[in-house]
């Protein structure tokens, strides 16, 4: 669940979200370090299509990248701007605008009911206590999930957390909808159900996955290496020539260890 501070200093007021924009992401020299180590290198990037993967082996930079399109990183060098506005200076506000899916559902939910983690983006939004709860309770109707309003999220399936993850995020109507690799510990069924879900919203997506499968009908893949983007491009160019690479490695690999 994201929370977001609707309050606004004189900064944030000259820093106007505009979703209409055609690029809603722009990175520019963009550099991050975590932990002393920099794991984004001068990255500059152009967003604007409905649907974009981002793929690359474990430590490129994918999950860094993505982190910064919601403010949970602002970038130690260059700039970052979500819908015309620098992150920097509207760190606080972003969750409005972009909805943040983590991998594990257990490390985002934070209130013990479904009814009660739909109700909480809606009073991020402004709705009283009431008002809140029977929105709720019309959203869960809307996506079929009534049944499970009262259920303890703790007591979900695991495609069902994931599921009432990805609609607590929604009910806040964000522009653009990014996910950490959420179908990573699905079964085949929940993970084809949650992805068909993905690729019925209106909202833009931005989706980090191992399963290149997943990335049918989109329209952009993103490969990074090593903190920097490899390659750039439509799927049916970037993802063979990623699937070439690791083959290639896996070839020349000599030792189990290298793994």
């Amino acid at each position: 669940m994201a929370f977001w501070t609707p309050h606004r200093n004189k900064r944030d007021e000259e820093q106007r979200f505009d979703p209409a924009l055609a690029d809603f992401a722009v990175f520019e020299g963009v550099g991050l370090t975590l932990g002393g180590r920099e794991v984004l290198k001068d990255v500059s990037l152009s967003l604007s299509e409905r649907r974009i993967g981002v793929i690359g082996l474990n430590g490129s930079g994918k999950s860094s990248l993505v982190r910064l399109l919601n403010g949970l990183h602002v970038p130690g060098r260059g700039s970052v701007r979500i819908f015309g506005a620098e992150t920097k200076a509207v760190r606080a506000q972003l969750p409005r605008h972009v909805g943040f899916v983590f991998q594990n559902p257990d490390h985002q939910a934070i209130f013990p009911t479904v009814e009660e983690e739909i109700a909480f983006g809606l009073t991020q939004l402004g709705a009283d206590k009431q008002a809140a709860r029977d929105g709720a309770t019309d959203f869960l109707k809307r996506h079929h999930c009534e049944p499970l309003a009262k259920k303890p999220f703790a007591e979900l399936s695991e495609g069902q957390k994931q599921l009432i993850c990805i609609l607590a995020v929604l009910v806040m109507q964000p522009e653009l909808l990014v996910l950490d690799e959420p179908m990573a510990s699905l079964d085949g069924l929940a993970a084809r159900r949650i992805l068909r879900k993905l690729k019925s919203l209106d909202q833009k997506i931005v989706l980090i996955s191992h399963d290149l499968a997943v990335f049918d009908g989109f329209d952009r893949v993103i490969w990074l290496e090593d903190g920097q983007v490899r390659m750039d491009g439509v799927p049916g160019d970037v993802l063979p020539a990623y699937v070439a690479d690791l083959d290639r490695r896996a070839g020349a690999a000599k030792e189990e260890a290298d793994l």
